[in-house]
C-alpha cells in the first residue's frame, strides 16, 4: 500500500503521504517505526510487570493506618491523579486511532508504521490503566511514603520518551518541511507535563519519606546534637525546585561567606551516605555474590565490583538517564547549525522557522545544564559512598588478620590501600557511564555527518577508528607503568611509615640521613616509573587532542577525492560536530587510563580482603560462670609460622581454676609471650584445645597506647564511674603523674604515647585493664617498665588487691613477684619445663634454680643492709617538692600573661592539625610555577597553547569563509585549495599541541621530584619536638596523597586554567565578529560569573581544606588499630573501634559531599548565565534583516557559541578546582619550612677525632622542657659525671631521668644552662659531631626491616667477623648461627618476628660495634630477665670499663655497682653520691629505694 492511501490515524504517515514524500528519505533515528516500536515494548514491558505485581504480590503488605502516613502522603495523591489523567488520555487516543482505522475499512495493516503505531497507542493505554489500577488500590492500600525506585525510573524514562517524541517532531519539521498534526503535539504535551508530574512527584515523596525516617526513627549517631538534626536534612528535606537548583545549599554558602568554616559547622550526612546506612548493605552484597558468609576467601576484582553496584545501583540508574539526556541534548545544536545558517541566508523554506530553530537550541542547552549538573553530583555521591564502604570493610578485616597476613603486609600497603586504592575506586564513578556513551555519541556524531555529508561520514567513522586503535599500545604501556608505581610507592610508603615511627631512635644515633637516602632511592626508583607513565600519557594527549582535527582533515579529504560539493552549511555542521566529538574522545583517554588504575586498585583490595582471618574457633570461649576453669589448654601445639616445622610451642597442658594467680618466667625467646598469645587465639593453633571462661583483658609487653586523652585511654569506650575510676588511678599510681601533667586525666597524649615516659605507657595500661573489670587477666611482663617502688606497688595493689578475685596470668622477669603464684609456669624451648608452687619447683629442676641464682647473685650487694621500716621524709625530698610547687606556679603566671582563657588547650603538645586560612596565597602558585627551571617553561607552554587556539580558529575561519553558503554559489577558491589550506592549518595546530604536552610534563616531573626532595629534607632535619605533637598520620598524608597531586594532577590542572581561558577568549573572539552588542550582555553576565565564583570560593576551599585535614585521623587511626589489634580484640572492643572508624570516615565524607554540591551549585549558576548569553546572540542574529551579515561568519559564531556555556563553565570551575587542588602544594610548601635542627656539622673548628677523649660530663643549671607552652621536666640541676665512671641514675617514674637522656643527645636543646663533654659545650657543635661519639642503648628496643646485619650496622662499617664478635657478647651468636640465612636473616617491619628482649640485645649489639667513650643505657635491661642481665652487665663491664656509663634502670642492681648514683625526684637531683655512702644514710631516698627492693624480693 502506498502512503497516500495511509489513513488519518497515523499522523505522521499521513502527513508524509500528504507531503508526498517516500518515508525510506526518512533516517532511521526519525521513522515513526523506530518511535512508536520503542514506546509499545517499553509499555509492554510495563504492563507485564504491574500485573505480576498484582498477581504475586496482593495482600503481602499490611495496611498502613492513615495518623501514620507521612509527608508523602500528598505526592502520592498527586502522583494517583496524574497517573488517572493520563491514562483517560491514552484510553481516548488509543480509542480515536481505533476509530480512525474502523472508519478506513482496516486498511493499512500492511504497512510497519501503521502496526506499530496502533501497538503503541494499545499498549499505553493498557500499560497506564494497569498502573493506575495498581497506584489506587494496591499501593495505595499500604499507604507507604515513598514510591519503589523501579518506578520512578520508570517515570523518568516516560518522560525521556516523551520528550524525545517532541526532538523527532522537531527534527521532521525543521530538517524535512514535513508538517506533524496538532493530535501529536497534543499527545506530547499532554505526556511531557504528566511525566513532569509525575517524576516531581516521586522524587519529592522520597525526599520527603527520607527526612520522616532519618528524623523519628533512627537514632541519632556519635552525640549528634538536635541542630545537628536540622542540618542533616538540609538535602534530605529539600524541595523539588530546591534540589533541581541546589538552592538547598544557600544556607551552608552563606556561613562560609560570614566566617571561615569549620568541622562544626558542616551538617551531617543523609544516613544513606554515611558508614551506618551503607556498611551492611554492602557487606551483605558482597557475601551474596561471593557465597561465602563466613568472610573473603573468594573475593575478586570483579566481584568487588559488582558487590559496589548492587549497593549504589539506583544512583547508578539515576545518572545513566542524566548521562542519556546530556548525550542526546548536545547534539542538538550540530544538527541544527545547517538550518540556522540557511534561515540567514534567506532561504525561503525556514522563513518561518527562525523563532522555532532559538527555541529548539535553548531548549538543548537548558536540557544539557540542568542533566549534566545532577549527573556529576550524583556521580560524585556514588563516588564518597563507595570509598566509604571500601575503607569500612577493610578497615574491619584489618582487625581481624592473623598474625602470618599481619606480617606479608606493611602498615605502609594497609594505608595505601584506604588512602589511595579507594579514593581511586571512588573517583572511578566520574567515567563509569562512558563506556556506553562515548559510543553512542560517536555513533550520533556519525548520523549528523552522514546525514550532511553523506557517504564521507564513512570516512569520519574510519578515522575515529583508527584514533581508538592508535591508543591501545600506550593504555597497555601506561597500565604496566602505573602498576610498577604503585608497587614502588607501596614500598617507599612502609619504609616511610617505619623511619618516622622509630624517629627518635635514628636521631639519637644519628642514622636520620642515611635512611634519608634510603628513602630517595626508592623514590628514585618511583621517578623513573613516574617519568615513563607522565610521558606515555604526553603521546596520548597528542593523540587525542590532534584527534578531532585528524577525523576533519581526513573527513573533507574524502569529500574532495569523492566530488561531495561543501557549503558553509555542511561545513559548520561538521565542524560543530567534531567540536562535540572531541568530549567522547578527549575522555577516551581518561576513562581508559582511570580504569587500568581501578583495576589495579580493586585487585588490591581484593587480594588484601583475601587474607586470612584469625582463626574463630582456635579458642573456645565459654561465657562468665560457666566453669570452675578459667584457662585450660590440652596438649597444645602452636608455631607463628604453620610452614615451619618446628613450632614455636608443643607439648603445652595446664588448668588455671577461677581465682588462680599464674606466673609465666624463663629466659629470653623461651615462649613466654606466644604462651600468652595462645590463649588469646592471637597464634595459629596445630593441635590441641584451648578453653577460657568468662571476659578477657590483657596488658602487652610493648605498651599499646592511643592518640588522645588519657581518661579516654583508660575508659577504652566504658561509661565513667567516678569511684571506680579513682580507685584504678590510686591502684596504678598514677595521681601523682596526672597532678604534674599540665591537664591532669584530659592531657592529650602524642602518637605512641611519645609524651609519656615508659612506666607511665605501661601504667596507663595496666589501668585500662583493671577498669573493664574483666574476668581473666593476661599481664606480659608490665612491671620491667616501671621503678622498683612502684613494681611493688603495682604488684601489692593491683595483682594481690584489686585482681584477687580473678584469674590472673603474668610473665615476668622478677624473680620476687613469683612465691605470690598459685602456680609457676617455667618456659624452656617453647615447652613447659616446671609447674607448680614455687617452694614444689624450687628444688625439682635447674631451670627455675637458674633464674633464682642469678637473682639471688643481684642481691649479694645488699646483703649489708638492715632493712628498717621507718624513718622519716628526707628533707631534700620536701625541698624537692617545694622547689616543683614555686616553678609550677612561677610557669603557670607566665603562661596565663597576656593570654587569653580559652586558648588553655595550647598547652597539649599534640595540637589540631594547622591549616592555612582565607584565600590561597598567590606565592603558592608562584612557588609552584618557577620551582622547575625558574619558571622558564612556563611562557613556552602558555604561546603554544596560544598558537594552538589561533591556528583552530583560523582554519575553521577559513572552511567557513571560502566555501559557499549554497550549491548554487560560485565558491571562492577551488576544492583542493580549500582543504590543503585547512590541513596545513590543522596540521601546524597539533604540533603546537605536542611541544605543549612535552614541556608541561617536563615542568610537572622536575616540579614533583623538587618539592618531594624539599619536604623530606625538611622533615628529616626537623626537631625531634615536631615528631613528638605532630602523628605520623599527617606526615604520611602529604607523602602520599598529596605527593601523588603533584605527581600527576596540579601541572595538568594548572595547564586546563591557562588553556579553557585562552579557548574562552577566542570564542568572544569569533562571536564579537559578527555582533560586536554581545559584549552588551557578556560583560555584566561574566562580572555576574565572577562575584558567583568569589561568593563560591570562601565555602569551597575551606572545605577542601577540612577534606585534608579530616584524611589524617582516619589514616592515623587505621595505623594504631593494626598496631594493637590484639588488645583491641582480647578486650573486645572490635564494634568500638568499628563504629570510631565509621565516625572518621563520615567526618571526612561531610566536607567532601558538601564540597561536591557546592561545586555543582556554582556550575548550575554559571551554566544559567552563559545560556542567556548564547540565547542573547541568537536572538539579536534572527532579529537582523536578511543580508546584513554574512551567513557563514554568523553561523561560524554560533558553532563556536554553542561551546559558550561548557568553557565558561570550564574556566571558573576549573579555576576554582585548582585552588582546591593547589592546598595539596601549600601543605608540602608548609612542612618545606619547618624549623630545622641545628646544623649536623659545622664547618669552622673541628673537632679531635678522638673527643671525648676523658668522657667528663658537666651539667650547669640546666633547664628542659619540651614545648615552650609546657612546663619544665628538669629544673636547675648541676651535676657532674666524671669521666671513665659508672654513674647510675634512679628517681620514680617521670622524675626526669631519660628527659635528661635526651637533652645529653640533643634531642631537646637546653633552655637555660649548659652541658660540656670534655669542656666543650655539646650546643656549639654539630649534630652528627656529637651524636656519633655518644652511644646508646634506648628504652624501647628498636629493629628495623631488614636483616640483622643491616640492623646492626646500617652504615655499613664494619666487617662480618667484627659483627660475629659483637653478637657472641650480645648473647645473640648461638641464635642467629641457628638461622639459615645467619647475618642475612630476615628481620620483618618492627622486628616482630624478634622476641623484645632479643630486639634490646640487638641494640646492645650496635653499641659494642661502635665502642665509644661515653654509654647511656636506658632501660636497657627492662625486657630480659635477671640471669640476661647479669651477663650484659659482665659484658659491659669488659667492654666498656674505659668508657663513661650512665646507666638509668629501675632494676636497683644494675645501679649498685656504680660509682655514683643520681636520684632524680620531679626534675630536681635531690641525692648524688657513692652507692654505699648513701646505703650507709637510712634516711636518704636511695636508702628507702633500695630497702623498697630488698623488701619485694626477700618477703617473695
Amino acid at each position: 500500500m502506498s502512503m497516500a492511501t495511509a489513513p488519518a490515524s497515523w499522523p505522521l504517515a499521513a502527513a508524509m503521504a500528504a507531503a508526498d514524500v517516500d518515508r525510506h528519505l526518512l533516517p532511521l533515528f526519525l521513522r515513526p517505526v523506530l518511535l512508536h516500536g520503542v514506546g509499545a515494548a517499553a509499555h509492554l514491558l510495563l504492563a507485564i510487570a504491574v500485573a505480576g505485581r498484582l498477581i504475586f504480590a496482593a495482600g503481602s503488605h499490611p495496611r498502613k493506618e492513615p495518623a501514620a502516613r507521612g509527608a508523602g502522603f500528598r505526592w502520592f495523591r498527586l502522583a494517583v491523579r496524574a497517573t488517572w489523567v493520563l491514562a483517560a488520555s491514552e484510553v481516548f487516543f488509543a480509542a480515536y486511532s481505533l476509530l480512525s482505522w474502523y472508519l478506513d475499512g482496516g486498511t493499512a495493516w500492511g504497512e510497519p508504521d501503521a502496526v506499530t503505531d496502533q501497538a503503541d497507542a494499545l499498549s499505553r493505554a493498557v500499560a497506564w490503566l494497569m498502573l493506575a489500577a495498581y497506584l489506587q488500590l494496591e499501593y495505595g492500600r499500604r499507604g507507604e511514603d515513598r514510591f519503589p525506585a523501579p518506578l520512578r525510573l520508570w517515570w523518568a524514562l516516560f518522560l525521556l520518551l516523551s520528550v524525545l517524541a517532541v526532538a523527532v517532531h522537531a527534527a521532521t519539521i525543521l530538517q524535512y518541511k514535513l508538517p506533524v498534526p496538532a493530535r501529536s503535539w497534543a499527545y506530547d504535551a499532554v505526556s511531557v507535563l504528566a511525566g513532569a508530574v509525575l517524576l516531581v512527584a516521586g522524587f519529592s515523596s522520597e525526599r520527603r519519606g527520607v527526612a520522616g525516617g532519618s528524623a523519628s526513627e533512627e537514632p541519632l549517631l556519635n552525640g549528634a546534637s538536635e541542630n545537628h538534626t536540622v542540618d542533616a536534612s538540609m538535602f534530605t528535606g529539600a524541595g523539588f525546585l530546591s534540589v533541581l537548583t541546589f538552592s538547598w545549599m544557600g544556607p551552608l554558602f552563606a556561613v562560609g561567606h560570614s566566617k571561615t568554616l569549620d568541622l562544626d559547622d558542616v551538617p551531617d550526612l543523609d544516613r544513606a551516605d554515611s558508614v551506618a546506612g551503607l556498611l551492611p548493605t554492602f557487606k551483605a552484597n558482597l557475601e551474596a555474590v561471593t557465597g561465602d558468609g563466613a568472610g573473603g576467601q573468594k573475593v575478586t576484582a570483579f566481584k568487588l565490583t559488582r558487590a559496589l553496584v548492587r549497593t549504589v545501583w539506583w544512583h547508578i540508574a539515576l545518572t545513566s538517564l542524566y548521562a542519556l539526556i546530556y548525550s542526546l541534548a548536545i547534539y542538538v545544536g550540530p544538527f541544527l547549525i545547517d538550518s540556522l545558517v540557511q534561515y540567514l541566508n534567506g532561504d525561503e523554506r525556514y522563513a518561518s522557522k527562525g523563532k522555532l530553530l532559538v527555541v529548539s537550541f535553548i531548549a538543548a542547552k537548558v536540557f544539557e545544564c540542568f542533566s549534566q549538573r545532577h549527573w556529576f553530583f550524583r556521580l560524585q555521591q556514588v563516588g564518597i559512598r563507595t570509598r566509604s564502604a571500601l575503607v569500612s570493610v577493610v578497615y574491619q578485616k584489618g582487625l581481624s588478620l592473623s598474625s602470618s597476613s599481619r606480617q606479608s603486609r606493611s602498615s605502609g600497603e594497609m594505608i595505601n590501600i584506604i588512602s589511595v586504592d579507594a579514593d581511586r575506586v571512588g573517583l572511578f564513578s566520574w567515567f563509569m557511564h562512558d563506556f556506553w556513551s562515548v559510543p553512542l555519541q560517536v555513533s550520533m556524531a556519525l548520523f549528523i555527518l552522514y546525514s550532511t555529508l553523506g557517504i564521507a561520514s564513512l570516512a569520519a567513522l574510519g578515522a575515529t577508528v583508527v584514533v581508538m586503535l592508535a591508543t591501545v599500545l600506550p593504555m597497555r604501556m601506561q597500565e604496566k607503568f602505573q602498576e610498577k608505581l604503585m608497587d614502588c610507592k607501596d614500598v617507599r610508603m612502609k619504609a616511610t611509615s617505619e623511619i618516622l615511627r622509630n624517629m627518635r631512635i635514628l636521631k639519637l644515633q644519628g642514622w636520620e640521613m642515611k635512611f634519608l637516602s634510603k628513602i630517595i632511592h626508592l623514590r628514585k626508583t618511583e621517578e623513573s616509573w613516574l617519568k615513563k607513565y607522565l610521558y606515555t600519557s604526553t603521546a596520548s594527549t597528542f593523540v587525542f587532542w590532534g584527534a578531532p582535527t585528524f577525523v576533519a582533515v581526513v573527513t573533507f579529504g574524502a569529500c574532495l577525492l569523492l566530488r561531495i560539493p561543501l557549503d558553509s552549511g555542511k561545513v559548520l555542521s561538521a565542524l560543530a560536530t567534531f567540536r562535540v566529538l572531541q568530549e567522547p574522545i578527549y575522555t577516551l583517554p581518561d576513562m581508559v587510563s582511570m580504569l587500568i588504575q581501578t583495576k589495579v586498585s580493586l585487585d588490591r583490595i581484593a587480594s588484601f580482603l583475601c587474607l586470612e582471618e584469625l582463626p574463630m574457633n582456635a579458642v573456645q570461649r565459654l561465657p562468665s560462670g560457666n566453669s570452675d576453669v578459667a584457662i585450660e589448654v590440652s596438649n597444645g601445639c602452636f608455631a607463628w609460622d604453620t610452614s615451619s616445622e618446628v613450632p614455636t610451642l608443643n607439648d603445652l597442658n595446664f588448668q588455671a581454676r577461677q581465682g588462680m594467680r599464674v606466673a609465666v618466667c624463663g629466659t629470653v625467646g623461651s615462649g613466654k609471650s606466644s604462651l600468652l598469645s595462645c590463649i588469646l587465639g592471637e597464634m595459629p593453633k596445630l593441635s590441641g584445645e584451648v578453653k577460657t571462661c568468662g571476659t578477657m583483658a590483657y596488658v602487652s609487653q610493648s605498651a599499646w597506647i592511643q592518640s588522645g586523652k588519657i581518661k579516654d585511654n583508660i575508659l577504652f569506650g566504658k561509661e565513667m564511674d567516678g569511684e571506680k575510676y579513682e580507685r584504678v588511678l590510686e591502684s596504678c599510681s598514677l595521681k601523682k603523674d596526672l597532678e604534674i601533667l599540665p591537664f591532669g586525666d584530659e592531657t592529650v597524649i602524642g602518637e605512641r604515647g611519645i609524651n609519656l615516659s615508659g612506666g607511665q605507657k605501661q601504667r596507663i595500661q595496666i589501668a585500662r585493664a583493671l577498669y573493664q573489670d574483666a574476668d581473666i587477666y593476661l599481664f606480659d611482663d608490665p612491671f620491667s617498665a616501671v621503678d622498683a617502688h612502684t613494681g611493688s606497688h603495682l604488684f601489692k595493689e593491683c595483682l594481690l588487691g584489686a585482681l584477687g578475685s580473678k584469674t590472673v596470668v603474668y610473665v615476668t622477669h622478677q624473680i620476687e613477684f613469683l612465691p605470690a603464684a598459685d602456680l609457676i609456669l617455667v618456659m624452656k624451648g617453647g615447652r613447659i619445663a616446671q609447674a607448680g608452687k614455687y617452694n614444689e619447683i624450687l628444688g625439682s629442676g635447674e631451670e627455675l634454680m637458674e633464674l633464682v641464682g642469678a637473682h639471688q647473685d643481684a642481691l649479694t650487694a645488699l646483703d649489708v643492709i638492715d632493712v628498717t621500716n621507718g624513718g622519716g621524709e628526707a628533707t631534700s625530698s620536701s625541698d624537692a617538692a617545694s622547689l616543683s610547687r614555686s616553678l609550677s606556679s612561677a610557669e603557670e603566671k607566665d603562661k596565663q600573661n597576656g593570654k587569653e582563657l580559652d586558648k588553655v588547650q595550647s598547652g597539649q603538645l599534640v595540637q589540631e592539625e594547622e591549616r592555612e586560612k582565607g584565600r590561597v596565597g598567590f606565592w603558592v602558585y608562584w612557588k609552584y610555577l618557577t620551582l622547575a627551571y625558574g619558571g622558564a617553561l612556563v611562557p613556552v607552554v602558555l604561546i603554544a597553547q596560544t598558537l594552538f587556539q589561533v591556528l583552530q580558529i583560523a582554519s575553521n575561519y577559513w572552511m567557513a569563509w571560502a566555501s559557499p553558503v549554497s550549491e548554487d554559489v560560485e565558491p571562492l577558491v577551488g576544492m583542493s585549495t580549500l582543504i590543503y589550506v585547512f590541513v596545513a592549518l590543522a596540521g601546524a595546530s597539533s604540533l603546537c599541541i605536542l611541544v605543549r604536552a612535552l614541556f608541561l610534563v617536563t615542568a610537572a616531573y622536575k616540579t614533583a621530584t623538587l618539592l618531594f626532595d624539599k619536604m623530606h629534607m625538611s622533615i628529616f632535619r626537623a626537631p625531634m619536638s615536631f615528631f613528638d605533637s605532630t602523628p605520623s598520620g599527617r606526615i604520611l598524608n602529604r607523602a602520599s596523597t598529596d605527593q601523588s597531586d603533584v605527581d600527576t594532577n596540579i601541572a595538568d590542572q594548572m595547564g586546563q586554567v591557562a588553556f579553557s581561558i585562552i579557548q574562552l577568549v577566542g570564542i568572544i573572539a569569533v562571536m564579537s565578529q559578527v555582533a560586536w552588542q554581545v559584549f552588551v550582555v557578556f560583560v555584566p553576565l561574566s562580572v555576574a560569573c565572577f562575584w558567583y565564583q568569589r561568593y563560591y570560593i570562601d565555602t569551597a576551599r575551606e572545605l577542601q581544606r577540612l577534606v585534608g585535614v579530616c584524611k589524617a585521623p582516619i589514616i592515623q587511626h587505621f595505623a594504631e588499630s593494626i598496631t594493637g589489634s590484639a588488645t583491641i580484640r582480647s578486650f573486645g572492643k572490635e564494634s568500638e573501634f568499628v563504629s570510631t572508624n565509621s565516625h572518621l570516615m563520615d567526618a571526612f565524607s561531610r566536607p567532601k559531599f558538601y564540597n561536591a554540591a557546592a561545586r555543582e551549585w556554582l556550575c548550575f549558576r554559571l551554566d544559567t548565565l552563559s545560556c542567556l548569553t548564547f540565547a542573547f546572540s541568537l536572538i539579536f542574529l534572527i532579529s537582523l534583516p536578511t543580508g546584513f551579515i554574512d551567513p557563514a561568519i554568523a553561523g561560524l559564531a554560533v558553532t563556536y557559541g554553542l561551546n559558550l556555556n561548557t568553557l565558561q563553565t570550564w574556566v571558573v570551575w576549573s579555576m576554582c578546582y585548582l585552588e582546591n587542588k593547589i592546598i595539596s602544594v601549600e601543605r608540602i610548601l608548609q612542612y618545606i619550612s619547618i624549623p630545622e635542627e641545628p646544623p649536623l656539622s659545622m664547618s669552622g673548628d673541628k673537632l679531635p677525632c678522638n673527643w671525648p677523649s676523658e668522657g667528663e660530663i658537666q651539667l650547669h643549671n640546666l633547664h628542659v622542657r619540651y614545648a615552650p607552652q609546657l612546663p619544665f621536666v628538669l629544673k636547675g640541676l648541676t651535676v657532674t659525671f666524671p669521666g671513665a665512671m659508672k654513674t647510675g641514675i634512679v628517681g620514680r617514674t617521670g622524675s626526669g631521668k631519660s628527659t635528661l637522656i635526651q637533652a645529653l643527645f640533643r634531642i631537646v636543646d637546653p633552655t637555660i644552662g649548659r652541658i660540656l663533654v670534655d669542656g666543650v659545650d655539646i650546643c656549639t657543635i654539630g649534630l652528627h659531631d656529637l651524636r656519633c661519639r655518644l652511644s646508646i642503648i634506648p628504652q624501647d628496643p628498636t629493629m628495623f626491616e631488614g636483616t640483622i646485619r643491616s640492623n646492626l650496622d646500617p652504615l655499613g662499617e664494619y666487617n662480618d667477623n667484627q659483627i660475629w664478635e659483637a653478637l657472641d657478647n650480645c648473647q645473640l651468636g648461638d641464635e642467629v648461627r641457628r638461622k639459615d640465612l645467619k647475618l642475612d636473616s630476615p628481620v620483618i617491619e618492627n622486628g616482630e618476628n624478634w622476641s623484645v628482649g632479643q630486639r634490646q640485645l640487638v641494640c646492645l649489639g650496635r653499641v659494642i660495634l661502635k665502642r665509644t667513650k661515653i654509654l647511656v643505657l636506658d632501660e636497657a635491661t627492662a625486657s630480659v630477665d635477671t640471669a640476661t642481665d647479669n651477663l650484659i652487665q659482665k659484658t659491659l663491664r669488659e667492654n666498656f670499663s674505659e668508657a663513661t656509663v650512665i646507666t638509668i634502670a629501675h632494676r636497683i642492681t644494675s645501679v649498685l655497682d656504680s660509682d655514683m648514683v643520681l636520684l632524680l625526684d620531679n626534675g630536681v637531683a635531690v641525692e648524688r653520691e657513692k652507692p654505699a655512702k648513701l646505703l650507709e644514710d637510712k634516711s636518704s631516698l636511695f636508702s628507702k629505694l633500695v630497702a623498697e627492693y630488698t623488701m619485694r624480693a626477700t618477703h617473695t
